[in-house]
């Protein structure tokens, strides 16, 4: 099964080195599409030496966001599933294995839970707002998740194109999520290590950004019932 890696990046010069790496070394058949958001930090400059043949680099015009981003890498997927990898060093690649075979066993798609085994979160608040928007998640969609904001969305090929995604930041997670219970996707869960950055480090998800994901939850409800 060939792996396509979408990796958003946006001034991460200090860790994309380091992850493309780790990514290029997981011993599975896959393809590495990153999409540079418009870095101004250097990254951008970086990415442009890089002579990888696995490796395809797409560079914004403008900052557009995650969501943005991840929507450009999807569009140039080639392989039979897509998983999502954040350019910073909180999540191990070397865990993709573990993903990628409960697809081979069957599933449609497969989180990765930081809540499934003991993980560092350097914010107390942000592991709680975790927690809320995946009990949100699980209440009014009818989940029963751990981690619906896991960065480690691996989905099927077939499932993926499947989805309309619009959103422009982190709010991408729940859009995924939503949109893969209304298809009718069981998503199963594997535990998965996790090492939190703080902001004075990068981290760039903010309260905002709990706000547009507690709206996107709340708006496909209101359609569905809108909908019956």
């Amino acid at each position: 099964m060939k792996l396509s890696v979408i990796i958003p990046v946006y001034n991460e010069r200090g860790s994309i080195a380091e992850i493309l790496s780790r990514v290029r070394a997981v011993p599975v058949d896959k393809e590495i599409i990153i999409v540079d958001d418009c870095s101004t930090d250097g990254t951008g400059a970086y990415l442009q030496t890089l002579q990888f043949p696995d490796v395809i680099v797409i560079r914004h015009a403008a900052n557009i966001g995650k969501g943005g981003a991840v929507r450009t890498g999807g569009a140039h997927v080639t392989g039979d599933a897509v998983v999502i990898q954040d350019a910073d060093l909180e999540y191990d690649p070397a865990e993709y294995p573990r993903l990628l075979a409960r697809l081979e066993l069957g599933a449609r798609a497969v989180y990765g839970s930081r809540f499934l085994t003991a993980n560092r979160f350097h914010s107390r608040q942000q592991q709680w707002a975790n927690r809320f928007l995946t009990w949100l998640t699980n209440r009014l969609h009818g989940a029963a998740l751990t981690d619906m904001e896991t960065c480690y969305k691996m989905v099927r090929a077939d499932i993926w194109r499947r989805l309309t995604l619009s959103t422009r930041r982190f709010e991408l997670e729940p859009e995924i999520t939503v949109q893969l219970l209304r298809m009718g996707v069981r998503i199963h869960e594997v535990p998965v290590s996790f090492q939190g950055r703080t902001r004075q480090e990068g981290k760039k998800i903010g309260w905002r950004d709990g706000i547009q994901a507690t709206w996107v939850l709340l708006k496909y409800k209101l359609l569905q019932k809108t909908n019956q």
